[in-house]
């Protein structure tokens, strides 16, 4: 059986009668062109993904019968990127491998070299990012998104995470261990925005326990940092002593 095309319903969107609008429904039945008896791949970005009949599809929406209904297990190992806010250029190439490589959150934060302010909502055009990368990877999870006017924030909103990691590049006395970032807790990881950390913001992480540590010789832009992190991350937690998935709570 050829894969399935996947498309995204919102939770609050997820119950009889099962309608797709928008931009996923354009793309069902004007750029597909699918058809009445058609079967598609739904998923909520939250763990729950089905497959469905096409019973209608017209020229706005696209109404479905429920097949089948499953249930992702949320990540044993949580891992949070709280990164400091960079140039839009490559902040979709970010937010693209936080879905492919399975981050539970990805957190925006004011730095001092940060290029433009962060928004306090977020942007619309993220949850479209997220939600093409899970189409063409097959994710059933999408990270939720969250901006912080600063280090203090961040700081105070990882309190009670089980590990909680600061990525400098003026750390040169621990390499990062990938197991620094399993934790059934959650483990928040801290990277500075294109130009680096300032002082003060370190000071502010490490004294509100974060744990310094590098990621090797090379002075790596911010994108590329993110991505090496999620890598030892996904890496580290897939291994057979990995810790068991928890029972369900609220996503951060």
């Amino acid at each position: 059986m050829s894969r399935l095309n996947s498309f995204h319903l919102a939770p609050a969107l997820w119950r009889e009668p099962f309608v797709l609008e928008g931009e996923e429904a354009r793309h069902l039945t004007r750029v597909l062109r699918a058809r009445a008896g058609d079967t598609v791949r739904l998923f909520d970005g939250q763990g729950r993904w089905g497959l469905f009949r096409i019973a209608e599809a017209g020229k706005r929406d696209a109404r479905l019968d429920l097949l089948e209904e499953h249930r992702a297990p949320e990540p044993a190992a949580p891992l949070i990127l709280a990164v400091g806010w960079s140039k839009g250029l490559r902040r979709g190439f970010l937010l693209e491998k936080a879905v492919e490589l399975g981050a539970s959150a990805v957190w925006f934060w004011q730095a001092a070299r940060s290029q433009g302010d962060v928004p306090d909502g977020g942007k619309e055009g993220w949850e479209r990012q997220l939600t093409a990368a899970a189409k063409q990877c097959g994710a059933v999870w999408l990270p939720a998104i969250r901006t912080f006017a600063g280090p203090s924030d961040v700081a105070l909103a990882a309190e009670g995470m089980g590990s909680k990691v600061l990525c400098w590049e003026k750390e040169d006395a621990r390499l990062i261990n990938p197991d620094a970032l399993v934790n059934p807790r959650g483990c928040v990881a801290v990277l500075g925005p294109e130009g680096g950390l300032d002082e003060r913001e370190a000071f502010v992480f490490r004294g509100r326990g974060f744990t310094p540590v590098s990621l090797g010789p090379s002075i790596l832009r911010f994108e590329t940092a993110a991505a090496f992190v999620l890598s030892l991350h996904l890496w580290a937690a897939s291994r057979d002593d990995a810790p068991a998935a928890p029972e369900s709570r609220p996503r951060t």
